[in-house]
């Protein structure tokens, strides 16, 4: 068992990584669960509205998450070393590629966002209620489009402080945004104040001023303190990387991304096959999701310490040491997230009655969530087992891994379900979801193996 269990010191450096993430994460995914209550107290259609948009920008987020951890991977490698300049250029890096995906990411969503939205409302239930989910939802996408930049800057900054030992500052720029977003929300989605009343469109509008509020505390914040992030000295003198360094960060970042964004799809097409069940199956997905979101914080915020952790120490070439670290990391994440998973399964019964909504969305919300309990702590280990292959650099390894077996195995399967046969959609969501136990076991081999491991960075002569 000593191989699976680390000494204080140990545990002492995990939680200070990744217990800031997890405040900050759960602080943002707290006050996004009020906002969703918030909505929902408006009308089960404006939430079914709102919740298909925000599936849609689900998408977007994972896109501008799986290029910057691409860049991440060299970052946290490049700090190991104390290779200050690879660390510049690995911002750059993020920055240049934010800019692209958020200015795509508004073209496409300006463009087709009713084709998108129309692709979760075709299930049982009236032609009005899904006319107005649409228009509702197409409202709150367009003015969440102004969000999508200083979101994805936001992100490109907070990442580099994360993976180079800094979480303090992003967490207090993700507090700071999100009791901007809940104030105002509150203010607006009611009309409190002498405020007009703007219901969705509210929501919307404090979502877009808080992440410009997040940025704006990043930058400052990390820029006032030039000493303590030597690498942000010059970052905007120059806009050059070196073309071999632009091209291998590329690559990863690419897959990637890649990968992210196939697997966000991947979600999103999962919860398109749910909602052929119903108008309120989309409600109840809504309300099960939200909490779920609360509670998997503990998963990204242990996954996120495993890739900083165990990538700083593959940068110093200490692969037996990286090995042992990320075996203890996981043995942890998994040990964890059983007191998540009961307190989940206790949440259930009471988080669905917050939602002004039909009894038997509330009834099926709570079966949803408590399976999501169940299968909380295999889906701790798969969480932890990303993030270890793509800690190591083989993103192709990573690919087949999870957005493989996301559109190999679960895609088909939901497909099938939802539309040849009458299962209910509580087996129906049961079965798709755990089916990522067959992900746990090759998981569990290729981690055994050691496929995962590679060094990336040197100590490259790289002159500006």
């Amino acid at each position: 068992m000593k191989k699976y269990i680390g000494d204080k010191a140990f545990y002492k450096s995990v939680l200070l990584i990744a217990m800031p993430i997890m405040i900050q994460n759960g602080i943002t995914n707290f006050v996004g669960m009020l906002d969703n209550i918030m909505i929902g107290q408006v009308g089960t259609v404006q939430m079914t509205g709102v919740a298909v948009a925000n599936q849609l920008m689900f998408v977007f987020n994972l896109c501008i998450f799986g290029a910057i951890s691409g860049a991440g991977i060299f970052t946290a490698q490049y700090y190991g070393t104390k290779d200050t300049e690879g660390v510049r250029y690995t911002l750059r890096f993020k920055v240049y590629i934010c800019i692209f995906l958020a200015v795509m990411g508004i073209l496409l969503f300006w463009f087709f966002g009713d084709q998108l939205i129309q692709l979760y409302l075709n299930g049982e239930g009236s032609a009005e209620d899904a006319a107005l989910s649409l228009k509702y939802g197409r409202h709150y996408m367009n003015i969440m489009l102004v969000g999508l930049l200083p979101f994805a800057l936001s992100q490109a900054y907070a990442g580099t402080l994360r993976e180079t030992d800094e979480t303090v500052l992003p967490m207090k720029a993700g507090i700071i945004a999100v009791f901007v977003n809940l104030v105002l929300n509150y203010i607006l989605i009611f009309g409190h104040f002498g405020a007009p009343k703007m219901g969705v469109a509210g929501a919307a509008v404090a979502t877009v001023i808080s992440r410009f509020a997040e940025l704006l505390v990043i930058y400052v914040g990390a820029h006032k303190r030039i000493e303590r992030f030597p690498y942000l000295k010059g970052l905007w003198k120059s806009f050059y990387i070196p073309g071999n360094l632009f091209w291998k960060i590329g690559n990863i970042a690419l897959l990637l991304m890649l990968n992210e964004t196939l697997w966000a799809g991947g979600v999103a097409m999962q919860s398109q096959c749910y909602s052929l069940r119903g108008l309120n199956v989309v409600a109840a997905i809504n309300i099960q999701s939200t909490l779920w979101n609360v509670f998997s914080v503990s998963l990204q915020a242990m996954g996120n310490a495993i890739g900083i952790m165990v990538g700083q120490i593959l940068g110093k070439g200490e692969v037996e040491h990286a090995k042992d670290t990320d075996r203890k990391l996981l043995a942890f994440t998994v040990v964890t997230s059983l007191g998540f998973a009961l307190l989940l399964g206790i949440a259930s019964r009471l988080f669905p009655q917050m939602y002004n909504t039909t009894e038997d969305v509330r009834n099926l919300a709570a079966a949803l969530i408590m399976i999501n309990a169940i299968l909380m702590p295999m889906e701790a280990y798969l969480c932890g087992a990303y993030f270890t292959m793509r800690a190591g650099g083989k993103t192709l390894v990573t690919f087949f891994f999870d957005a493989g077996f996301m559109w190999v195995v679960t895609i088909p399967l939901a497909y099938v379900l939802s539309r040849y046969t009458t299962m209910p959609i509580i087996t129906l969501f049961f079965c798709c979801q755990g089916a990522n136990a067959v992900k746990a076991v090759i998981g569990f081999f290729m981690l055994k193996k050691g496929m995962w491991i590679q060094t990336l960075v040197g100590k490259p002569q790289l002159q500006e």
